[in-house]
């Protein structure tokens, strides 16, 4: 699965399942930004077959509605949706 990596502070490993033309995607993404937190993220509509079967399926574990977007935190939480207050809560410095 093609994963991009946006440098910043490291707190832990951060993986956001996102979609490219997804309003809330990018609201997440740019929050991360302004946090400036190192995170992986992968757009899977941008995905190949294969790939997004891949990534879909790793959706499905943490968020079973497979809905965008889906943020996975150190394998052990999962944030849905756009959720400013739960983001900067879960990744408190």
């Amino acid at each position: 699965m093609t994963v991009e990596h946006v440098e910043g502070e490291n707190l832990g490993s951060i993986m956001l399942y996102a979609l490219s033309t997804c309003g809330w995607c990018k609201k997440t993404k740019a929050l991360l930004g302004e946090m400036k937190v190192a995170y992986d993220y992968t757009d899977v509509d941008l995905l190949g077959k294969e790939e997004r079967r891949e990534a879909m399926e790793e959706v499905k574990k943490w968020n079973p509605a497979c809905s965008f977007p889906s943020m996975v935190i150190n394998g052990s939480q999962c944030i849905v949706g756009f959720n400013e207050a739960k983001i900067r809560e879960s990744l408190k410095k």
